[in-house]
């Protein structure tokens, strides 16, 4: 492929990609607005474009040129800062504009001295950089990252080291290096300039995707207002507890508890209010509890403690520090100062129950709190033949 086709081929694979992204972010009311990522895709099409039409003659190269290295090295640069942003880095632009307009400065310099050779060896090194950049941006986080992530830093950074190499082998050996040639440079630099744009795009896209995926796939085990897990996620953590009781060792307690009076809260405050209060009771709670506890929302505004290594009454005393720092707490919401109190009930896990009735024996217990007055906590009933202490 010669470097006319291949710049083409760079320009229209961009501007493409661009109108789907384009597309995409217009689709089921979604906001006209792209990320930075897409502006850099658009700035790096404009720079592909601009360096087709200068190869075709259209455009005199000595005005052309620098205009399109210039947004192609700023396009390059925000791409790798929009990878940087979703890393959690999201002051990239102070780090990346200073450098981008040192390379933009140093590419010019190095035209206005010498306009073929420098050019090119210039262009490749700070391209090489900018991808570097990128890549550095994916392998943050290594350990915990998706393979998809992993397969991307690697394959950017091999990529870049070839864009990279082509400027610098010429700096070293204008006449080539050994079986490496100037041509075969150029060849391999084009080919990792079009995987760059590929894997650049794709991959962007890919990891959206698979984001979404673990969004989704959290928030089926995740109460979303609370932030801690549902009923379902709950009772996956709560299974191998349950077939550790069937064995002897070490017991584990189950506690239940829920507002009492929410529905007046709700009524008189509105549901916001409710939000507010619901998020302030599970902060509430989670500064009584062991990192090993398990805190989850069951159903409405029951919510369920699962105490590992916890005895009945170990779990009581749990159950009552959590039940007075409710009860002196006071929630600052939009229309009032609201006070709360719970009601708990508790219950350990024994080694003939199911899921089913341990969770009845602990609600038996939650409503003979209610029963008894609201604000207190009760102990589920001994087994049969177990005389209560």
């Amino acid at each position: 492929m010669d470097s006319t086709t291949m710049v083409l081929a760079l320009a229209l694979g961009n501007l493409a990609l661009c109108a789907t992204l384009f597309f995409f972010e217009h689709a089921e009311g979604r906001p006209a607005a792209l990320s930075p990522w897409g502006w850099a895709r658009q700035v790096q099409a404009a720079a592909w474009l601009l360096l087709a039409i200068a190869a075709g003659g259209v455009v005199p190269e000595g005005l052309a040129l620098p205009v399109a290295y210039a947004l192609l090295f700023a396009g390059v640069a925000w791409e790798a800062g929009a990878l940087w942003e979703r890393a959690g880095k999201r002051r990239w632009r102070r780090a990346f504009v200073p450098l981008l307009v040192l390379a933009i400065v140093a590419f010019l310099l190095c035209w206005w001295i010498d306009e073929v050779g420098l050019r090119a060896i210039a262009a490749s090194l700070i391209l090489g950089i900018l991808y570097l950049a990128a890549a550095a941006a994916l392998a943050r986080g290594w350990a915990g990252a998706s393979m998809l992530q992993r397969f991307l830093a690697v394959a950017i950074a091999l990529l870049a080291l070839v864009v990279g190499a082509r400027g610098a082998l010429v700096l070293v050996s204008p006449a080539g290096w050994g079986w490496m040639s100037n041509e075969l440079l150029r060849q391999l630099h084009g080919g990792a300039l079009y995987l760059l744009a590929l894997l650049g795009g794709f991959g962007w896209l890919l990891l959206g995707r698979e984001r979404l995926q673990d969004e989704l796939a959290r928030l089926e085990v995740v109460d979303p207002l609370t932030d801690v897990p549902n009923r379902r996620g709950f009772f996956q953590a709560l299974a191998p507890w349950m077939a550790l009781a069937r064995r002897p060792g070490q017991p584990t307690a189950l506690v239940v508890f829920d507002l009492d009076g929410f529905k007046r809260i709700n009524d008189s405050y509105g549901h916001p209010a409710g939000d507010v209060v619901l998020s302030a009771l599970v902060e509430a709670c989670k500064r009584q509890l062991r990192d090993s506890d398990l805190l989850g929302r069951v159903v409405g505004v029951e919510f369920a403690i699962l105490l590992p290594r916890t005895s009945l009454q170990d779990a009581a005393m749990v159950a009552e520090r959590m039940r007075a720092a409710i009860e002196v707490q006071r929630v600052k919401t939009e229309r009032a100062m609201i006070s709360l109190t719970a009601s708990f009930g508790v219950t350990d896990i024994r080694a003939d129950d199911s899921t089913v009735t341990l969770l009845a024996r602990a609600d038996e217990a939650l409503r003979a709190a209610k029963e008894g007055g609201r604000n207190r906590v009760a102990l589920a009933a001994p087994p049969a033949g177990v005389p209560e202490e």
